[in-house]
């Protein structure tokens, strides 16, 4: 099995998930799978119906991998990037996690539109619009208030603001500043302030949880923020939002962020991209093996599955059917 990596930068620096990809090279020479890093920065995407077994990287057709797994930090998930997830998906890559899941999970909002939608607990949520009215999100989330930007990751760009005046201010400042900048604002769930629990869902099964508790009496609990993290042993009710949370989403590969509330949990945010160095200091569990345990498997079901050719006749007698009607 052949498995491509995108990832944009240097794999030993100590750049967002560097680590991760070590680990993957690592765990891929023992399992005997052919692996391979590449950076968007190498391809090239010639759109043609003749070439479909190959792209370019470095100016030269290279035949496809099984899979491909797209691990773009946070400044990585441009256009270009993801232009390069849609190829391989319509040459047909098997892609873990897809262009369409990498973006809706990339916009907040979106995110919780679609759990909204689908009756999962989610916290009040507003998309900002300037001016801001303060009344407004007074009446409708409260104070505090969590303003998070959109597409903000690893616990940036989200803030605790804890009244009227000091929400006026930061307002105020961004208004001047940046008035075209993306916020949301967020009911904050006092219950789980300084704590959460991220999930780890791989092919619709979670191999591991923990639970993250912030420093100094901050409320982001995020390892990457110097957070603290333990393994934590998930109830069904937690099991149960984190996979269907992951399904609605499409998301093979999935970090599910769950917060505790008085009644249960509600969901933070799902990850398309999730680090892992915490969760294996944490907890017993070899996260590659097991991204390339499902990633075999999904292999062999293809294998399995005979594709059932498709005739010009077949197309016809089909539409001469439906114009007969």
């Amino acid at each position: 099995m052949e498995v491509w990596i995108l990832y944009g930068e240097d794999i030993e620096s100590t750049a967002d998930l560097a680590f991760e990809v070590r680990r993957f090279i690592s765990e891929a020479a023992k399992m005997d799978i052919t692996l391979k890093v590449f950076k968007p920065s190498q391809f090239d995407l010639l759109v043609t119906e003749e070439e479909r077994d190959s792209i370019l990287i470095d100016g030269e057709l290279v035949p496809l991998p099984d899979f491909c797994f797209p691990y773009l930090h946070h400044g990585d998930r441009s256009y270009f990037s993801l232009s390069i997830v849609r190829q391989l998906e319509r040459l047909g890559v098997t892609v873990f996690n897809n262009a369409a899941a990498i973006e809706m999970v990339a916009d907040k909002l979106h995110t919780h539109q679609v759990m909204a939608e689908n009756h999962m607990p989610t916290p009040a949520t507003m998309l900002a619009k300037f001016p801001v009215d303060i009344e407004l999100i007074e009446r409708t989330i409260g104070f505090p208030v969590v303003v998070k930007t959109l597409l903000g990751s690893n616990g940036t760009g989200v803030f605790l603001i804890e009244n009227a005046k000091a929400f006026h201010d930061l307002m105020e400042l961004i208004g001047e500043t940046n008035p075209n900048i993306q916020l949301i604002f967020q009911k904050f769930i006092e219950s789980s302030k300084g704590r959460d629990l991220r999930l780890f869902v791989v092919d619709g099964e979670v191999i591991a949880a923990m639970e993250r508790k912030a420093r100094d009496g901050g409320f982001k609990a995020n390892y990457s923020a110097g957070g603290s993290v333990h393994e934590y042993i998930p109830d069904q009710e937690a099991r149960d939002m984190a996979i269907k949370t992951a399904a609605l989403l499409n998301i093979q590969v999935a970090g599910i962020d769950l917060l505790f509330t008085d009644k249960g949990y509600t969901i933070c945010e799902a990850n398309t991209f999730p680090g892992f160095k915490g969760l294996e200091s944490a907890c017993d569990v070899n996260v590659p093996q097991k991204i390339f345990e499902a990633m075999h498997r999904h292999t062999q079901t293809k294998d399995q599955q005979t594709p059932r050719t498709v005739k010009f006749e077949d197309i016809r007698s089909t539409t001469d059917r439906s114009e007969s009607h």
